[in-house]
Formats: C-alpha cells, sequence, structure tokens
C-alpha cells in the first residue's frame, strides 16, 4: 500500500493549491497526510494484504480537511506520549513522531473509530 503515498501527497498539494494555500504550506499539509497515511499502512494493516485505505480531501471555506478512512486496526492517539525531541537518539522512545509531526503541522487532528464503519482521522488546517 505504501505505492499509493505519492497519490495521497498529490491529492492533497492539488486541493490545497486551488484552496490558495503557499507551497510551504502545501508541503506541510503532504507531510502530515503521508504521516497519516504511513502510520495507517504500517500499523492498523499490520499483515494485511488487502486493506482500504479511503482520502477525502476539501477546502471548507478557508481550510483544508483531510480525511482517511481505514478498516484496520483501531488506534487511540490520544494514549502517545508527545516524544522527547531534546533526548539522545538512543535513548529516546519508539514511535509517536509521526503524530507529533501531524499535531504540529495541522490545526486540528481528531480520530474516531466505529466497529460498523471503520476508523476516521480527520486534520484540519485554516489557509494564513
Amino acid at each position: 500500500m505504501f505505492e499509493f503515498l505519492d497519490e495521497i501527497r498529490d491529492s492533497v498539494a492539488q486541493v490545497a493549491r486551488e484552496g490558495g494555500f503557499s507551497e510551504k504550506a502545501i508541503y506541510s499539509l503532504q507531510l502530515a497526510a503521508d504521516e497519516a497515511a504511513s502510520n495507517i499502512i504500517e500499523h492498523a494493516y499490520e499483515g494485511v494484504s488487502d486493506g482500504t485505505l479511503d482520502l477525502f480531501c476539501e477546502m471548507r471555506d478557508n481550510e483544508i480537511v483531510i480525511i482517511l478512512r481505514d478498516t484496520g486496526r483501531p488506534f487511540d492517539p490520544t494514549g502517545v506520549k508527545e516524544p522527547n525531541l531534546s533526548a539522545d537518539l538512543a535513548d529516546r522512545q519508539v514511535g509517536g513522531l509521526g503524530i507529533y509531526l501531524m499535531r504540529k503541522l495541522m490545526d486540528s487532528v481528531h480520530y474516531e473509530t466505529n466497529p460498523g464503519t471503520g476508523n476516521l482521522l480527520i486534520m484540519t488546517k485554516r489557509r494564513d
């Protein structure tokens, strides 16, 4: 599924560009979407070869909304502690950097899971 990351980045960039975001902001949006999709592929679908990942990306007024939906294993990002970026690399905890980046790059990151419909990750960012 990692082969679809380019398509996800391209789709986010197209919507953001049409929505008036700067190239610098578009890069940040792409990075956040890439981290989110990579986490879903790596963790929610670990050991699964036929998982699905749906991307919905649109402008709502002056805000871009990026929604990723999957039916993999649920995950609660609120339980992930913020990484200690000042610690030596050898002493840092494994994981959590992707979620940290998403939270820093986006205005809001919301996750919900429903046994019937799957997992939703909703990220928003206002245009400057």
